[in-house]
């Protein structure tokens, strides 16, 4: 990143020093300009240079916190243009020094109960006579075997086939034994999710680490003992399952068949109750989604728990819930789903708002130097209304100081989540500052380097952008207006 910087630092500077070609032809133009009007008028113009000797010491103040402004402007471009590159370096590396979160967007599926059965199929076929006489000279009627086909799938229990002769004609008669699966409804679901996100140092993105648990209860419907089945389908885009169990009536179940998800299977006396939970914890991002059915069902008693710490959305035409609850700025805490006896084929998805880490990095970095000058003219008006004075030199060297303080959060971006990041680094801008300007000077400085801070409350910039105006407002009131309104 050091040498990235140089080269902008470098490329920058080229870029100045441009300039100033044009800069000293307008300055010759303007010594040649003051030295006509000397000639044209002597006494006027020696009038005006005494004036201007007596006031260029503080012009030359003002002059140097211009400069400053223009250095840290130039310093602050070096840093941005050096985070933007390294974060894209970083998010299409083939390899990283870091762990990426291993999961994406989740969707955890809503499992199956069934009771097993048998039916059987038979068929027959009747050969003519013609036919029987000449699979009599290739060698018997087993030669037909191989054209006639074979049923596939694992749902066959049992085939028998067979020839018989009914006179002159032969007659070919096949009994496949399948097993049949009937669904049966769910009596209760308790589905919990818990989603905590964390936000990994280097611009990596946002991610959620989730604990899964779920009770499911159901019933044989039959009047006697019956074979039943239960799967758990494993979610999609979740990564890898840590800490999986699945428990059948207490007892623990070691997953074989992980492609179409665990299946336990087992004879159910009439009328009796089979219970399972499910735990499991995995790494997701963007969102997360329950898969109530492919298809219109039957729910008995549903109820799904979400707690999160990040605001949720909800995806158009799936359902809403039934209960929230949210703390301050939006921030959804608890999210509940109840459904009794209903028919849906809805399901219910949650989206997470993530903007890019990179564009808002962007959006920071151009704002700074606009802060610096915010800051600034905010330390000025600070001044006026309170009829403090307030020197050139230092305010160019506070002004550098923030300008420190937001390259130093440019830097921590690579270390620290960027949250922490430009919270530090708007920390010690400020600190600096006040140590070079005073600590009368605190709040203008404050509320001048959180500005570029608001881009990264979620989508709140917009409100506290208006907060921190109304701040300034009240804070820049005249003293006299302040002892009024007090008395």
């Amino acid at each position: 990143m050091v040498q990235v910087a140089l080269d902008i630092l470098q490329h920058a500077l080229s870029t100045l020093l441009g300039l100033a070609l044009p800069a000293a032809a307008v300055a010759l133009l303007g010594a040649i300009i003051l030295l006509l009007l000397h000639r044209l008028d002597p006494a006027r113009s020696r009038a005006r240079l005494r004036w201007l000797t007596r006031r260029a010491p503080h012009a030359a103040g003002w002059a140097l916190v211009l400069l400053a402004l223009g250095a840290a402007s130039v310093l602050l471009h070096v840093s941005r243009r050096a985070v933007d590159l390294r974060v894209g370096t970083q998010l299409s590396a083939r390899y990283a020094n870091a762990a990426d979160p291993d999961g994406g967007q989740t969707v955890q599926g809503a499992p199956r109960a069934s009771m097993l059965g048998t039916h059987t199929y038979t068929r027959s076929l009747t050969l003519p006579a013609d036919v029987d006489t000449r699979i009599r000279v290739q060698g018997g009627w087993e030669a037909l075997l191989p054209y006639l086909g074979q049923p596939d799938g694992s749902s066959v229990r049992d085939l028998r086939e067979s020839f018989t002769r009914v006179g002159r004609r032969l007659v070919y008669s096949r009994a496949v034994t399948l097993t049949t699966e009937e669904p049966v409804p769910l009596d209760s679901s308790a589905v919990r999710a818990d989603l905590k996100f964390t936000e990994p140092a280097g611009g990596r993105g946002l991610y959620y680490a989730a604990a899964f648990s779920a009770d499911y209860a159901f019933t044989n419907p039959a009047s006697s003992p019956a074979t039943m089945r239960f799967t758990f389908p494993l979610p999609t885009g979740s990564g890898t399952l840590s800490d999986f169990r699945l428990t059948v009536n207490g007892q623990v179940l070691r997953p074989a068949d992980t492609d179409s998800g665990p299946v336990w299977e087992g004879v159910v006396p009439a009328g009796g109750v089979i219970r399972v939970n499910v735990t499991y914890r995995n790494q997701g991002a963007r969102s997360w989604r329950y898969e109530l059915g492919q298809r219109r069902e039957a729910i008995r008693n549903f109820r799904l728990d979400v707690s999160t710490d990040r605001p949720a959305k909800f995806q158009r035409y799936t359902l809403f819930p039934t209960r929230q609850t949210r703390t301050a700025l939006g921030t959804t805490s608890h999210l509940e789903w109840n459904l009794r006896d209903v028919i849906t084929a809805q399901d219910i998805a949650l989206v997470f708002a993530q903007g890019s880490v990179r564009e808002t990095l962007a959006k920071i970095g151009v704002l700074h130097p606009l802060t610096l000058v915010l800051a600034a003219l905010l330390c000025v008006a600070w001044a006026v209304t309170r009829r403090r004075p307030l020197s050139p030199v230092p305010l160019a060297a506070a002004v550098l100081g923030l300008g420190l303080g937001f390259t130093l959060a440019g830097v921590l971006t690579a270390y620290l989540p960027v949250v922490a990041a430009q919270g530090l680094g708007a920390l010690a801008g400020v600190l600096l500052g006040r140590q070079l300007l005073g600590r009368a000077f605190t709040w203008p400085l404050a509320l001048g380097s959180a500005t570029p801070l608001v881009f990264l409350s979620g989508g709140h910039a917009g409100l506290l952008l208006t907060v921190l105006a109304a701040l300034l407002l009240l804070a820049l009131r005249p003293a006299r207006a302040r002892m009024r309104a007090g008395g």
